[in-house]
């Protein structure tokens, strides 16, 4: 797993192997993860990632937040209750040099803080099927987490509704990997 673009374009992250503890965290491939980073860079969401405040929820090894900083976002905020998942954000933290942008919750995205100030782009990866990315968006909403106008990227195995509240912009699907993009609005 490595950053695609940006500041740190090329470097590796640590993730997760076969066997390891924590090997149930599914971190989005490379393939996904460029394709979908392309597509948000290519101006038709305005500019995402120029100085942007980023959520990025059920953060697992945190490559998608660490994607956005490494295109120009500003500050990135990971959820991630998972100790293992913790620990690999910590550690891709050290390996950017960068955790003077970051700040790292170790609570479960159902349960977030009220938040210090909204993120203009937020990441939800949720595991697959359980339901828990509807809640979480509404639980993140109420906490003020999420600024007006918003981007959200909600990834899943299935396309997903708009909650109420939200706008679904588009749906995207990467093998066995759907990507649905919405705005806070």
């Amino acid at each position: 797993m490595r950053i695609i673009a940006g500041e740190f374009r090329g470097r590796r992250l640590a993730a997760v192997g076969k066997g390891d503890p924590g090997a149930h965290l599914r971190p989005t491939t490379d393939r996904v993860r460029e394709a979908l980073f392309n597509m948000l860079d290519g101006g038709r969401f305005g500019q995402p990632f120029d100085g942007s405040r980023v959520l990025d929820l059920f953060a697992g090894t945190g490559a998608l937040g660490l994607e956005a900083l490494s295109r120009g976002s500003a500050f990135v905020t990971f959820v991630e209750k998972g100790r293992v998942g913790q620990g690999l954000i910590r550690e891709n933290l050290t390996l950017l040099g960068c955790a003077d942008r970051v700040k790292l919750l170790g609570t479960d995205a159902l349960r977030l803080p009220q938040a210090e100030a909204p993120a203009d782009l937020v990441f939800l990866d949720p595991p697959y099927g359980k339901g828990l990315g509807e809640k979480a968006l509404a639980v993140a909403r109420g906490a003020g987490w999420i600024a007006p106008d918003a981007l959200i990227v909600w990834e899943e195995n299935a396309p997903q509704t708009a909650p109420d509240g939200f706008t679904l912009l588009e749906s995207r699907k990467y093998g066995d990997t759907v990507v649905t993009l919405l705005s806070n609005g």
